[in-house]
């Protein structure tokens, strides 16, 4: 799922940077695995990859990345966190370097749910954090919901929960957009789009209206490059949501778990998204209050992609959030 108009005053963006640790990381950005493993999981196996394999006695964290067909990419320049503890990220099954064995009956919530839990249970691991973004929102929150006495704590990134409010704040999201950009997206929904170039241009405008992310740096693209595996996997993105962003067709036309927000503990969850997220702050902030206690925070300058976006700010958000968890 991929952005919203939060505005931040000058003086709040500085406040935010003053008041977040700053990251001084012994590992890089982008480090490759020190141990990657295929896990055994319901249809297939699946790839997963860790780091800080030294700091046994503290507490992992996960990182459950969107798509749905999505791979553990986006979430690979926060290694930097391995300096305190192990991090751990993986391609969920049909995606990335996970197996790919397209079988349309593994596209079920509950079944990437329990393929955390086995991933768990392989790793020996007690309790952990749970970090999900957009779709992988959804799967932290469900597994939260289901685990929480293997959970410490929770953040719901980019936050998709329920696809009647994100196709919502969708459409609300192109009426802001210029006419053009507006008949662009709807050509694009058509069942004869333009060219990819046309429509990706018609994305950006949409989405970073204020913000345009730069180029990307040599080692994520080097990264992107060499990561292996199959990548993003259009056929489970397709079954389960639908053409794009705007239109869902698929497995997950009717999901909502707005309802499991009152079934976790609000006082170890953090919904985090960019400042031009097309999660809308409106709509995150309605989800706040059905889970009250818990916490937000908005990344600066920060679009959907905010782990690419504004990486040095997201890793201090959550170094500062894990750290504060470890002893509840």
């Amino acid at each position: 799922m991929k952005s919203c108009r939060l505005l931040l005053s000058p003086l709040l963006l500085t406040l935010v940077l003053l008041f977040v640790p700053q990251v001084f990381a012994e590992t890089p950005p982008y480090a490759a695995a020190e141990k990657e493993l295929m896990v055994p999981v319901e249809g297939g196996k699946v790839y997963v990859r860790l780091n800080g394999l030294a700091h046994k006695a503290a507490i992992p964290v996960i990182f459950i990345h969107g798509g749905p067909g999505g791979t553990h990419n986006g979430f690979a320049g926060m290694t930097g966190l391995a300096d305190d503890r192990m991090v751990i990220m993986y391609d969920q099954l049909d995606s990335g370097k996970s197996e790919q064995t397209n079988n349309p009956d593994n596209w079920r919530v509950e079944r990437f749910v329990e393929s955390i839990e086995t991933i768990r249970q392989h790793l020996n691991i007690p309790r952990w954090h749970v970090v999900g973004h957009s779709w992988g929102s959804a799967l932290a929150l469900e597994y939260t919901a289901n685990y929480p006495s293997n959970v410490v704590s929770t953040v719901l990134g980019g936050t998709f929960i329920s696809t009647p409010h994100w196709i919502m704040d969708a459409n609300l999201l192109v009426k802001t957009a210029p006419e053009a950009v507006q008949q662009t997206l709807r050509e694009c929904e058509s069942s004869e789009p333009p060219g990819e170039d046309k429509c990706s241009a018609a994305y950006t405008k949409l989405y970073s209206t204020y913000y345009t992310p730069g180029t990307a740096s040599s080692a994520k693209q080097e990264y992107y490059q060499n990561v292996g595996g199959n990548g993003f996997n259009p056929m489970i993105y397709n079954a389960m949501w639908g053409p794009s962003e705007f239109s869902s067709t698929g497995v997950l036309k009717h999901y909502d778990a707005t309802h499991l927000l009152g079934r976790i503990n609000p006082a170890k969850t953090l919904f985090m998204i960019g400042q031009y997220d097309s999660a809308r702050i409106d709509t995150v902030q309605d989800y706040l209050a059905l889970t009250p206690g818990a916490e937000l925070a908005v990344v600066p300058g920060g679009a959907h992609g905010f782990y690419s976006d504004r990486p040095l700010i997201t890793q201090a958000i959550l170094t500062s959030w894990l750290k504060r968890h470890d002893k509840h």
